[in-house]
């Protein structure tokens, strides 16, 4: 049925079968929609430029539409409408008035959903053409049978994870990390706020370039890549070497699958540690933290690299610091989740270990254990070394946490102050009600994870009687810098002696214990 509504041609919608493009094709060549002449024929048919400018001009419609949407629905592709574009087109094909724009949005969104499952069974039919084998075997093909069908792998985060952590060269992961905290260093110096000071309203001078803070220099440059070069150490010779070692004093070669098996059956725990790094720690702490106070010309918190657009717009303009804090926090979530990751893969070695040793214990008996005594006591030391350098990241967050808090021109002013201060006048501690900052939050999480994997350690492997004392205390010592790191007068001769020890403990984990053990017990570890 034809008719003419306000000064535009009409048609009726019909209740077909059509996908979206097919109606969509048919309405946009009788010019629905379009004004008419004097004749009462719709002056031509519709263009991507006349629709889009027509959408456009929709007064309720203030964002109005591109013109590359537009041409995607002429085009013959896949690409559908949008709900919201649905309503705009509507009014458009049904004249401005209601009743006809709710009849043509109810056809174009059925229109819309059969497009969707035509495309929904093309893709399910491309996968199953492609779990099919390209060419039959050479037996099958003498027999006549058809060969079945594979199905494709089912993608698995915890057997991908693995995967990075355990293939080719130990220093691949640690690499990456470096690459990519290094070229973050790059484009910061391109955007000039590598080198950045600013006048508080306090008086107080403040350094907060992206080169100074501790974050995004040592933490991502020394401390994380070392961390992930220990775990991934530890993984590779677990698999090689010493699970093979034990599993042939067991005389069971065919356990190959079961170190996977482990590590998988822990995938609901990878997802969510994926899901929570990815969505919290990542994209809603950056909208919180950076989009929305750079959007509204303010913020809660302490001002930074990530926030200098905000006291001086002359620096770098609000795109590009927008653009540069998503970057920088999509790294700096995927490195957390590597981080909780290793550690997860640690306990599931610890795991496979503890399983293996019981097997041979009921063996065997403990006649004769010297070759797990061994793997255990690599790997309690591996778990030491990983523990020091996370605990070290925990309190590298915590320090610059801190220190966007304090009078003080640059961080490494404020540590020499606090070391004077022990003899001199002393400092202010920070109070914690005027330092709102989620990474006070993060830096504690990463600090109790990494102890907490140790105590898991070494209550599970158990090798460790007298020999492991010296590295409870340097792990407890560490620990306690990471709590007074920032609060108390002198804190960073605190820092200094944990810094020592956790050198010496990352070179020797058993802290000079291991000669001793070697004339106790005549083993080599």
């Amino acid at each position: 049925m034809l008719l003419i509504k306000n000064g535009k041609f009409f048609l009726l919608p019909e209740r077909s079968e059509d996908d979206f493009k097919a109606l969509f094709a048919r309405v946009a060549a009788a010019g629905v929609g379009r004004p008419v002449d004097q004749d009462g024929c719709p002056q031509g048919p519709w263009t991507p430029d006349l629709l889009a400018a027509a959408i456009s001009e929709i007064e309720t419609n203030r964002a109005g539409i591109e013109l590359r949407t537009v041409q995607l629905w002429f085009e013959d592709n896949d690409k559908g409408i949008s709900a919201t574009n649905i309503g705009w087109l509507a009014r458009v094909l049904g004249c401005n008035d209601p009743e006809a724009a709710s009849a043509w949005q109810a056809e174009l969104s059925a229109a819309q959903s059969r497009l969707m499952a035509k495309r929904r069974a093309r893709r399910r039919k491309e996968l199953s053409e492609m779990a099919e084998p390209e060419l039959a075997s050479p037996e099958l093909a003498e027999s006549g049978r058809p060969e079945p069908i594979r199905a494709a792998r089912r993608f698995d985060l915890a057997h991908a994870t693995e995967v990075l952590f355990s293939r080719g060269s130990v220093l691949n992961l640690p690499a990456a990390v470096f690459a990519g905290a290094v070229a973050l260093q790059f484009v910061s110096y391109f955007l000039s706020i590598h080198s950045v000071t600013y006048l508080r309203e306090d008086g107080v001078t403040k350094q907060v370039g992206f080169l100074w803070t501790l974050n995004w220099t040592v933490l991502f440059v020394v401390f994380l890549p070392l961390f992930l070069a220990v775990v991934v150490d530890q993984v590779v010779r677990w698999k090689s070497i010493s699970r093979a070692k034990l599993l042939s004093a067991l005389g069971d070669n065919d356990q190959s699958g079961t170190w996977m098996a482990r590590v998988e059956a822990s995938s609901h725990t990878y997802w969510a540690v994926f899901l929570t790094c990815i969505g919290f720690a990542g994209v809603f702490q950056w909208i919180s933290v950076r989009l929305l106070p750079l959007l509204n010309g303010v913020g809660d918190y302490a001002v930074d690299w990530g926030s200098v657009a905000l006291v001086q717009p002359d620096q770098i303009g609000v795109v590009e610091q927008i653009a540069f804090t998503g970057i920088a926090y999509l790294y700096m979530c995927f490195c957390f989740y590597l981080l909780i990751a290793g550690l997860i893969l640690l306990s599931n070695l610890v795991d496979d270990f503890v399983n293996i040793r019981a097997a041979l214990v009921d063996c065997q008996g403990n006649d004769d254990l010297r070759e797990a005594d061994a793997s255990g006591y690599e790997i309690i030391s591996g778990i030491v070394r990983c523990t020091i350098a996370g605990l070290l990241v925990a309190i590298c967050m915590k320090l610059e946490s801190f220190y966007r808090l304090t009078p003080y021109p640059d961080i490494w002013n404020w540590m020499l102050s606090d070391a004077q201060s022990v003899l001199l006048t002393p400092v202010e501690p920070v109070q914690w009600d005027r330092s709102p900052s989620p990474t006070h939050y993060t830096s504690l999480l990463v600090a109790f994870l990494v102890s907490a994997i140790y105590l898991y350690g070494s209550i599970r492997i158990g090798t460790s009687g007298k020999p492991r004392i010296r590295a409870n205390l340097a792990i407890v010592l560490l620990i306690a810098v990471y709590l007074v790191a920032g609060v108390i007068p002198g804190f960073s001769l605190i820092l200094a002696g944990g810094l020592i020890v956790a050198l010496h403990g990352l070179f020797d984990p058993d802290f000079q214990f291991r000669r001793q053990l070697q004339r106790d017990q005549s083993y080599v570890p």
